[in-house]
């Protein structure tokens, strides 16, 4: 087997996968190295919303997705207090005109990483990254087996997740957020959902709570529960499912739904809050995905993000011969859109799922004004991060003006 390449992918879900499989059709040697030999479900994103799918198209990989593994969501659902305020058909009021996707995460993983290897990268599964050394041949030490094996490349890709080991061993300095909630996700089958095509949003006003279920086809649902860190616990194990289930339905989901409901997985909890570098690269290496920056999961835009950092570097690869000059392009990039994305999540918190009396003055003074004025509104957790923000954005949501 070669040891030397243009790329060193680190990470093969769908980040690495993606970018392994655009540029090896695209003629690049790339070498893509996998730390597990099996996916298993880790709760890790079982959706693509509007924005992501167009991403997902321009990257050819929605219908292949579409076609093995995914399930169309048109439909967006808001409860409020159990009562349902809003039925919102996607295809005719998102930018993209496109659905949630809604996949099953290791099943998405391998359909992806198997079409690298159709395309041409060399895949190694299995394989433990033990270093990442910088400079103008950067070069990857893994453990494959007994195997110790040294491979070298014109630029390495950190493609490997919120605790990159590329991104600790070539020096990174990671920033974040405080974390301030929890979001807990499970997966039931034979769950009594009414409609398979719609995904819901389930919240109470001051609870600091919210439920989201995301259809995934076959009888199977995901369902997360975002929850304050400061009043709740970390959810964990078969004997949390109960106190899942009664979170779910103290927000509205109906106990009906349960009603035959069984187990499909492991139940796991994360923090809610963002991780990111300021600036994704250095001497030879990139990163991409939660490995350059990891958005709140509580809004559900990480697989998203992923997909917008694959196609703006796979663009920029393509059109520069100086792969330099294409990555710092795509840092510039990054810095825009995820820049934008962040400050959302975060006001969206603060508006949606903070507690307490300052909350709540707060909460009334802006909803109303929300309600009558749409323009005050942020989409961009459905609709995407191109249109930015500014001081006066944030005022007007907030209903400061």
């Amino acid at each position: 087997m070669q040891t030397s390449y243009d790329l060193i992918v680190v990470g093969g879900g769908i980040g690495g996968s993606v970018i392994a499989k655009a540029m090896a059709e695209h003629g690049a040697s790339v070498l893509l190295l996998e730390r597990t030999s099996k996916f298993l479900d880790r709760v890790r994103g079982d959706q693509i919303s509007p924005w992501g799918v167009a991403e997902a198209k321009a990257l050819g990989i929605y219908e292949l997705l579409a076609n093995s593994c995914g399930h169309n969501l048109p439909w967006f659902d808001n409860y409020s207090g159990g009562v349902k305020v809003r039925h919102r058909d996607l295809l005719t009021t998102t930018p993209h005109k496109a659905p949630i996707l809604a996949l099953y995460h290791p099943e998405m993983q391998e359909v992806l990483l198997q079409s690298a290897i159709d395309a041409g990268a060399d895949v190694v599964r299995g394989a433990v990254v033990r270093e990442v050394n910088q400079g103008q041949t950067p070069n990857v030490v893994a453990m494959h087996g007994s195997q110790l094996q040294e491979y070298t490349a014109r630029l390495v890709i950190g493609a490997d997740g919120r605790n990159s080991t590329v991104r600790q061993s070539a020096g990174f300095q990671v920033k974040h957020d405080q974390p301030k909630r929890f979001i807990t996700g499970f997966l039931f089958k034979d769950m009594s959902i009414p409609d398979d095509s719609t995904s819901s949003l389930f919240s109470c006003a001051g609870t600091g709570r919210s439920c989201l279920l995301f259809p995934l086809g076959r009888g199977r649902v995901r369902v997360y529960l975002v929850h304050p860190q400061a009043s709740s616990r970390r959810l964990q194990g078969t004997d949390d499912i109960s106190v899942l289930i009664d979170g779910l339905v103290n927000e509205g989901v109906p106990a009906e739904y349960f009603n035959g409901a069984h187990a499909d997985g492991p139940l796991a909890t994360f923090n809610g809050a963002d991780s990111w570098v300021e600036y994704p690269y250095k001497d030879g290496i990139v990163l991409i995905g939660d490995a350059a920056a990891a958005n709140d999961p509580s809004f559900g835009c990480g697989l998203s993000l992923t997909l917008r950092d694959v196609r703006v570097l796979r663009d920029h690869l393509m059109q520069q011969d100086d792969w330099e000059v294409a990555v710092r392009s795509y840092c510039e990039e990054h810095k825009q859109y995820y820049g934008t994305l962040h400050a959302v999540t975060q006001w969206s918190g603060q508006l949606f799922l903070e507690i307490g009396p300052e909350a709540d003055a707060i909460r009334a003074r802006a909803l109303p004004l929300m309600a009558s004025d749409s323009t005050r509104q942020l989409d961009h957790i459905l609709c995407g991060p191109d249109k930015s923000v500014n001081e006066r954005t944030r005022r007007r949501f907030f209903g400061e003006e």
